[in-house]
């Protein structure tokens, strides 16, 4: 067994959201990376592509996941499993910030649509 423990050093902020690492390789994890995402009211991640799939469960607030053209709200409690490989864009779905739990396979890489090559999530390594 492996315990992580919370630490300042393994968050990371950009300008749609502050991710906390949780598991993750670089912790000690060998299959799966978790984190948890906080967004402020009428944040918007961009839109990417991400080649593993995603589950997201909402924590706090009301979350819209769009992923290959359909969009749809999740509230507190509700899971969201978004499939690989489809263009997608999460933001918050109402006035309130939101935060949510998110689960994926370690080695997953994202890209972004009109931009070349593809990157591992910081906090996901």
């Amino acid at each position: 067994m492996h315990v992580i423990s919370p630490s300042p050093d393994r968050t990371t902020t950009t300008p749609n959201a502050v991710m906390t690492h949780l598991a993750a390789p670089s912790a000690g994890s060998a299959e799966l990376s978790t984190w948890r995402v906080r967004m402020e009211p009428g944040a918007a991640g961009p839109e990417h592509v991400m080649d593993r799939e995603q589950v997201w469960t909402v924590l706090d607030g009301a979350l819209s996941f769009t992923a290959d053209g359909t969009t749809t709200t999740v509230r507190v409690g509700g899971t969201a499993v978004l499939p690989p490989g489809v263009v997608r864009q999460v933001r918050t779905a109402d006035d309130a910030g939101a935060e949510a739990l998110v689960a994926m396979r370690a080695d997953g890489q994202v890209s972004v649509p009109g931009q070349p090559g593809s990157r591992a999530l910081p906090w996901a390594v």
